[in-house]
């Protein structure tokens, strides 16, 4: 009894080895320092110049910043970088959740690195309205992509503005330009009104479709047809080539019914797969096709100089809205209006006239 008694449990456990340290302490706490220090703008102008991706991305974080202390700094970075951007082409690419937008982008950034181009690659994810957070995982998504010394992805979160795509996105593409990438992707949360936003900071706006799914139809609508300067139905492999092709049809008939574009170009529709990397190459002739054209007739620049004019305006707008509400009388005030808007005190329309009257006084 005494000897059973001795023997250990079945569930003894023996004391483990103890592992030996995997990392140096001091090389550890040497990072946390670097990472603690912020780099000044013109070093990170000078990163991104050198075409260094890790200043490039620190920039776009500052960019991105929703904190007013960083908002001269933003505007520092950008400035300096500027007179090394606008060299690249830029593509808008959109369509519905599902259509395969990050499989197509993919394929078609491996293909034109292929070729010698430098892709970015800014992807949008959609914040959620309830926690306010994002997913972010476009890079995973990615994976052959985001290795290719010839590229670089960057996804942010589209927060609260309209499909994420205001200042932060056009402010984006400059850095990308002056880091030495020809070829700038946007891909856009889905179909919607921030295909608006993007199209005003794109030079080409591509529509990804799918068939067999009564896309055909709820394709065929007025405002993103007549943006789109190409249609391309995605997936066309396995069984669905026969409705992908008929879904072709269909949309090429569809596209001559809407007015002439003022850049002279006819958008056309075509069909490609992502996953089988098919019908690639046809899409970038396509583009190349349409570029060949506008920067011939000269649509190409003046584009670019609305463009400019349209973002200097949404940007004046977009700041006024902040500097509204972060004035310390108007957050004061504001809690009592809406009171009496509530207890019909004052009507919403003299309720935002007070509050903007005021506001404007104190400027």
């Amino acid at each position: 009894m005494n000897q059973e008694s001795n023997k250990p449990s079945a569930l003894h456990e023996k004391e483990g080895v103890e592992q030996p340290e995997v990392f140096s302490q001091s090389a550890m706490a040497k990072i946390v320092h670097r990472r603690k220090v912020q780099p000044s703008a013109q070093e990170l102008i000078e990163g991104i110049l050198n075409k260094d991706k890790v200043a490039l991305s620190r920039a776009i974080t500052m960019v991105e910043s929703t904190n007013s202390a960083h908002l001269e700094k933003a505007n520092e970075i950008i400035t300096g970088c500027l007179p090394y951007a606008n060299q690249s082409v830029r593509i808008g690419i959109t369509g519905v959740p599902g259509v395969g937008k990050s499989t197509f982008i993919e394929a078609f950034g491996s293909y034109l690195t292929s070729i010698g181009k430098k892709v970015a690659v800014l992807a949008v994810d959609p914040s959620s309205t309830i926690s306010h957070g994002s997913i972010l995982g476009d890079k995973t998504r990615m994976e052959e992509l985001v290795k290719d010394e010839n590229a670089y992805i960057r996804p942010s979160a589209s927060g609260e503005t309209l499909g994420g795509v205001a200042r932060k996105t056009r402010e984006t593409i400059i850095l990308c330009e002056a880091a030495g990438f020809d070829t700038v992707i946007i891909e856009t949360v889905g179909v919607g009104q921030s295909e608006t936003a993007v199209h005003s900071m794109v030079d080409f706006f591509l529509l990804l479709k799918i068939s067999g799914a009564g896309d055909e139809l709820q394709g065929i609508k007025r405002g993103i047809m007549e943006m789109a300067d190409a249609i391309v139905i995605n997936k066309a492999d396995g069984d669905n080539i026969a409705k992908a092709k008929l879904a072709k049809t269909e949309f090429n008939r569809a596209l001559h019914l809407f007015p002439a574009k003022s850049s002279g170009w006819v958008p056309t529709a075509s069909t490609c797969s992502a996953y089988e990397k098919t019908g690639i190459d046809e899409v970038w002739k396509t583009i190349s096709n349409y570029f060949e054209l506008v920067k011939s007739n000269h649509y190409f620049e003046n584009k670019r100089q609305e463009q400019s004019l349209y973002w200097m305006m949404e940007t004046i707008n977009e700041q006024l809205k902040q500097r509204f509400y972060q004035h310390p009388d108007i957050a004061e005030m504001l809690m009592t209006t809406q009171q009496e808007v509530l207890q019909n005190k004052r009507s919403p329309f003299a309720a935002a006239q007070h509050l903007l009257g005021h506001y404007f006084k104190k400027e």
